[in-house]
């Protein structure tokens, strides 16, 4: 695989070398066939328990700093403080996870997150808590999560194998957001009737679960994978890496721009439910809820593709884009909470068909390393944006931030498509297919040579 520095210089994608080409054909599996994969169903039970826990606590932690500083842009401080870490030392955790074994790495990560959780809930419930202890919890939240992403993501091609990856990815997405229905539902009830501390320690205790599926796991049954070696410059080696590859920098440049401006819900949402709508913390989990039911929904149709498309990504970041803005626009209520459904189904496809388009076109050895440039320009990107969009929410309304966010999705993926399709050697072809749009990238034709007039 090349290694060379510098996208300019760089090859066209080979289609015989990423499954991510745009116009490979999709293969067709069985959405769940990775479950039938006994340390992968561990793995997947207790992620379930864990991310109903994890959005319990999102919702809780959003809504007790909006109840303490009534600031979207305190709201936005506290979606930056968690992710600055990801944003600062991403890369070198990437590092340590291509060095480390992942599955006692995770065992680590995961007691360190379920700890933070815990210390929480003791200041909420003795009702000690004040604003910089939330600021504090998250941001030590976000340093395990430096770790804990990568090995994570990079840990599921151990567990199934390449052949299974796609359908792995997207089940873990399934799960995640699956457990978006019921965390926030069952966070706003405990909101309303017990409190927010009652919702940190039930996702602390969660943490029992994926520790315990993790420490079931058969060793023998994981697939072999080639750990990088100690040595120098390995962190520039992975950005030489990925920036010398266009099937993998160009992706993760437009989830940067996505996740940084568009991606940013909890201070959409939570400004939406408030200010616009004058709901309370059961419109915001509603809200979270119905986003829950697209991007369940998105996350099995790409279990079911055997190949993750480029194309695909870019339609996607497109109609995610869009949804954005006509969601700013909405005039009502219930219009606002239909969109949720499509924005979260389009969210979700973006996600998935970029992280499993990445581990197929990466190899292993540097798979950590690739995974946490992902995670850390996707997620690393929210403290630069949070707190701006938080900035623009606070300061000319919800509905010109929600739309400003929109806007850069649908530019970014736009601009990013056509580089891509020219790099591939395509071009772009829109038009009508039995009475439908369609957009198509097709391989460039030769120029005909031109014989001048006698």
């Amino acid at each position: 695989m090349s290694t060379g520095s510098g996208a300019a210089s760089a090859p066209a994608p080979d289609p015989h070398d990423t499954p991510a080409a745009p116009d490979t054909p999709a293969r067709r599996t069985s959405m769940f066939a990775s479950l039938r994969v006994r340390n992968y169903r561990l793995f997947f039970l207790g992620q379930v328990v864990s991310n109903i826990g994890t959005w319990m606590q999102r919702i809780a932690q959003d809504w007790l700093v909006l109840s303490l500083t009534g600031s979207s842009a305190a709201v936005g401080i506290t979606t930056a403080l968690q992710f600055l870490p990801m944003l600062l030392f991403g890369l070198y955790g990437g590092v340590l996870v291509d060095r480390l074994r992942k599955r006692p790495t995770l065992l680590v990560t995961q007691t360190a997150m379920a700890l933070t959780s815990l210390v929480l809930a003791a200041l909420t419930l003795t009702g000690r808590v004040e604003v910089w202890h939330i600021y504090v919890a998250a941001f030590a939240l976000g340093l395990a999560t430096v770790v804990d992403n990568p090995a994570r993501q990079s840990f599921v091609s151990e567990l199934v194998g390449p052949g299974q990856l796609q359908n792995a990815v997207s089940l873990n997405s399934a799960n995640f957001q699956s457990a978006r229905l019921v965390g926030p539902a069952v966070a706003g009830l405990l909101i309303t009737g017990v409190g927010t501390g009652w919702a940190f320690l039930l996702n602390g205790l969660s943490f029992v679960a994926p520790l315990a599926g993790l420490m079931m796991m058969r060793a023998r049954e994981l697939h072999a994978v080639e750990r990088a070696p100690r040595g120098k410059g390995q962190l520039r080696e992975g950005v030489r890496y990925v920036t010398g590859r266009p099937e993998l920098i160009w992706p993760i440049v437009l989830v940067g721009f996505i996740g940084t401006f568009a991606f940013n819900f909890p201070v959409y949402l939570s400004a939406f439910a408030d200010d616009v709508f004058h709901g309370g913390a059961g419109v915001y989990s509603m809200f979270n809820t119905l986003m829950a039911v697209g991007s369940v929904s998105g996350a099995l149709l790409a279990a079911r593709r055997g190949t993750a498309r480029l194309r695909l990504l870019i339609l996607a970041a497109l109609a995610f884009g869009t949804l954005e803005i006509l969601a700013a626009a909405s005039p009502e209520l219930w219009m606002f909470a239909l969109i949720m459904v499509p924005l979260g189904l389009f969210s979700m496809t973006v996600n998935v068909t970029t992280n499993t388009s990445l581990q197929m076109a990466t190899d292993p050895a540097m798979r950590g390393r690739v995974m946490a440039l992902y995670m850390m320009v996707f997620l690393g990107g929210s403290p630069v944006g949070a707190p701006i969009v938080g900035w623009v929410t606070d300061t000319y309304g919800a509905r010109v931030g929600f739309a400003a966010g929109g806007a850069v999705a649908v530019a970014a993926a736009a601009v990013i498509g056509l580089i891509l399709a020219r790099v591939g050697g395509l071009r772009l072809s829109v038009g009508w297919h039995r009475g439908h749009p369609q957009v198509r990238f097709l391989p460039r034709e030769p120029q005909e040579t031109l014989t001048p007039a006698v």
